[in-house]
């Protein structure tokens, strides 16, 4: 318990109601910010610390390729802009990295050694990136793309003509080539998939893509990986890097990059009662297996909207929503809270891959046909378009597109909405291009009379 919970109980004259609580925030990225700022609006008098393990100010980065390109300078990352905008919010803040946690005391232990107590606690602590068991991979030419410190070391190396390779062609991976191919290095991508953005997009729609990449200049290897990274020295190359891929092919590199996935940051968890299976478990409370424990953003592995199973949904705007609804219920001893609760993940990628804009909603791959699914794509490969419409019954439950940039808002109101589509699913089957004109048509009607 915080000390105002201590004196509070020892007096046993103030209203349990009236005493402030100790909000602890593990994690100052966007999930962290969003619930600090929420806490302070529905619980004015509570003291709330958060507390972040960078060097830097709380950011953003998803803004670091922008910060390669040299669109922004790093105050351009940064979540908040005003300098004292914590501070007027009596917001505090900490630097450090949670090591160990104890429920039974409420207490948090850093990695300098100090203690912190809470009555509430959000685990906020985001995710780290993977780097595979490659021989070589932690040599210094070799970096992932994840936080300030990172940005400088590629801006370091990638000048113009670099022999760059990257290693993973995923949502991150596509983000970060951008940014590469606009610094003019000379770049090739390794993807151990059979297409570009093999978890957002289907077979047909990743290899659209990865045309497209290909004829912007960039090699793409796919359906192979990185076998070994040796000194050039040591292989015979006058390069730092030479990198031998599993097709036998060796290429010589100034620069590495690996971008093949991320895991969220739950190691201080262990021997707790919290539980885990990939990400933290919470339910539609944001709320974990421990009272007064909750947990959101990258880190979290909440219900999803169609099955309900546990997943985690590593995208800002999920960090977002789910920040809101955690620090909602942390306070709840406030007049001003209420009991707010999550009606289910729904998985949303929006890409800028050189210029093509693609899109994935839901469960983008569809249902089998004995549980009552059916889809229906739309390809046009001289124009890069494509789309894909996946449906439950009469319900679209999944969305894939390329090229469509008007109104693709319309699919997630579907599909979020979980929209009864009645005849306008026949419509679709035969013309998916009229998902805005059965938007329209059956999303305004109550849901239990749209059919």
């Amino acid at each position: 318990m915080s000390q105002a919970h201590t004196g509070a109980f020892a007096g046993a004259r103030v209203p349990f109601e009236d005493v402030p609580m100790k909000h602890l925030i593990l994690g100052n990225g966007p999930a962290g910010v969003v619930a600090a700022e929420t806490l302070r609006k529905a619980a004015p008098g509570d003291d709330i610390l958060m507390v972040g393990h960078e060097d830097a100010p709380p950011y953003s980065r998803m803004a670091i390729p922008y910060l390669l390109e040299g669109n922004i300078d790093e105050s351009g990352t940064w979540l908040r802009k005003g300098a004292d905008h914590f501070e007027r919010l009596r917001i505090r803040q900490l630097r450090g990295r949670a090591v160990a946690l104890n429920t039974e005391k409420r207490t948090v232990l850093f990695d300098d050694g100090h203690f912190e107590d809470y009555d509430r606690l959000l685990i906020a602590t985001g995710s780290h990136p993977v780097r595979p068991p490659i021989p070589g991979v932690d040599l210094p030419e070799v970096q992932t793309c994840w936080t300030l410190a990172d940005a400088r070391a590629i801006a370091a190396h990638a000048k113009p003509g670099a022999r760059v390779l990257q290693l993973g062609a995923g949502f991150i991976g596509c983000i970060i080539m951008e940014a590469l191919a606009k610094r003019g290095v000379q770049l090739t991508v390794v993807e151990m998939g059979d297409r570009m953005v093999p978890r957002m997009m289907t077979p047909k729609a990743g290899g659209m893509i990865k045309r497209w990449v290909e004829e912007k200049g960039i090699r793409v290897v796919t359906s192979a990986g990185v076998q070994r990274i040796d000194r050039g020295s040591e292989a015979g190359s006058d390069a730092p890097l030479a990198v031998t891929l599993s097709t036998g092919d060796r290429l010589d590199c100034d620069l590495v990059i690996v971008a093949a996935g991320v895991a969220p940051n739950v190691g201080f968890l262990e021997e707790t009662p919290v539980h885990v299976a990939k990400g933290v478990l919470v339910d539609d409370r944001m709320e974990t297996s421990v009272p007064g424990v909750f947990a959101a953003g990258d880190v979290a592995e909440a219900p999803d909207l169609f099955t309900g199973a546990h997943l985690v949904a590593a995208i800002q705007p999920n960090a977002a929503d789910q920040a809101r609804i955690a620090a909602m219920n942390m306070a709840r001893g406030s007049a001003a809270a209420r009991d707010t609760r999550l009606n289910g993940v729904l998985a949303i990628n929006v890409l800028d891959t050189l210029g093509l804009i693609s899109s994935s909603f839901g469960q983008w791959w569809g249902e089998k046909a004995e549980a009552g699914g059916s889809g229906v794509e739309m390809i046009d490969e001289t124009r890069y378009r494509y789309l894909s419409l996946q449906f439950k019954d009469d319900v679209m439950i999944g969305a894939t597109s390329i090229g469509l940039t008007q109104h693709v808002g319309a699919l997630r109101g579907l599909i979020h909405g979980q929209v009864k589509l009645g005849d306008w699913k026949a419509r679709l089957l035969a013309n998916p291009l009229a998902f805005v004109d059965a938007y329209v048509a059956r999303s305004q009607q109550p849901m239990a009379l749209a059919r």
